[in-house]
């Protein structure tokens, strides 16, 4: 049997903390010289980037009364989502259950609890699909046993995509103009809901999307991950895949060193995601001189400082800085060759489209 789950009061004064997160001016060597970039740090607002995603998945479900008063939500996470949603349940008054893996850090899991959340681990990844088809496995038989639960569904929910409007305002207000925009990409959803609204303002902005190598997102083969915020062993119907003018694969060895130089020499930096798209935001602003390139840091470095940040950690998963590709292969097309490092592609198509690319050959390295 499933425990009861008990729904907080709600206290909606908590929504006008969210959001108005700071630009930050990024020029360290990452790893090369380079002329600048601006970067959102989301960070540093109340509850993440994803509470943006979070409040909005639960105000749409509310207003379809999918969602009912007081009624638990249930949702697979990796961590950022989960804290986001623990926001948004305290917010608007529902109950959270999360499932994680063996693989969420020990500090998130107590951060999760301590916001009220409730967790569920899964111990083994599934066959195919890995942590990410076993949480949903998972997500699903709780599902069945918990009474009036929501599901939100974030990698194909578009509520998702649309909590990111005010981070495509904030942007538009904090900027005279924008050239190249850079984001990670897990759900699809901030990317999406970013470069919409922003074209709006500047029609010719470039979208360029930061995936994880082991992702199966923009075709690519999947496998295991080390690094998590970003990629997925599915095909999350939130990516706006036609908005994407170019794709980048970004192996750990890049995003750590890129994030360690950030907290050397910036002094603000995150976890995997930042660092990947912080290495992508200095070789787009060195490869378009007197261009504004602008990203989004979705967290900041605490979650991370026995991953990233930790030497032993680094040893044992072979890091080292000094093998980290200084700049991409470029590739012709997303099966062309399974990237194994930083690896750039200008043909960016949906995998689960007719006439997507054919499967990478046996035996590419």
């Amino acid at each position: 049997m499933t425990a009861a789950v008990l729904a907080p009061t709600g206290n909606r004064d908590l929504l006008a903390l969210m959001g108005r997160t700071p630009l930050a001016r990024i020029t360290a060597d990452l790893p090369c010289p380079q002329p600048g970039f601006w970067a959102k740090l989301e960070g540093l607002g109340v509850g993440g980037m994803k509470a943006r995603a979070a409040v909005s998945m639960l105000r749409g479900a509310e207003e379809r009364g999918e969602l009912l008063p007081g009624a638990p939500v249930v949702e697979s996470t990796s961590g950022t989502l989960g804290i986001g949603l623990a926001f948004a349940g305290q917010a608007l008054g529902h109950p959270v259950v999360l499932v994680g893996d063996a693989e969420l850090e020990p500090s998130m899991r107590q951060l999760l609890r301590a916001h009220g959340a409730r967790l569920e681990l899964v111990d083994r990844p599934a066959a195919e699909g890995g942590w990410q088809a076993a949480r949903l496995a998972r997500l699903r038989d709780l599902l069945e046993r918990l009474p009036d639960a929501y599901w939100p569904d974030q990698y194909n929910n578009p509520d998702n995509h649309a909590g990111y409007a005010s981070l495509a305002a904030e942007l538009a207000a904090q900027l005279d103009h924008l050239d190249v925009l850079v984001c990670s990409v897990g759900t699809g959803g901030h990317s999406a809901g970013v470069v919409a609204p922003l074209r709006r303002y500047w029609p010719a902005l470039r979208l360029i999307g930061v995936d994880a190598t082991g992702s199966t997102i923009f075709g690519q083969p999947a496998r295991p991950r080390l690094m998590r915020g970003l990629g997925s062993s599915i095909h999350p119907r939130n990516v706006a895949y036609e908005a994407f003018d170019e794709v980048h694969w970004v192996g750990p060895a890049e995003a750590a060193g890129a994030c360690r130089r950030l907290a050397r020499s910036a002094f603000v930096s995150g976890g995997w995601s930042t660092g990947a798209v912080a290495l992508v935001s200095a070789w787009a602003a060195r490869v378009h001189p007197g261009a504004v390139v602008a990203t989004v840091f979705p967290d900041g470095p605490h979650r991370y400082l026995g991953s990233v940040y930790d030497d032993d950690f680094v040893a044992a998963h072979g890091l080292d800085p000094g093998t980290a590709a200084v700049r991409p292969v470029e590739i012709p097309h997303p099966r062309a060759v399974e990237a194994t490092g930083w690896v750039r592609c200008r043909a960016v198509t949906d995998p689960l489209a007719k006439r997507a690319a054919p499967p990478i050959p046996e035996g590419t390295p």
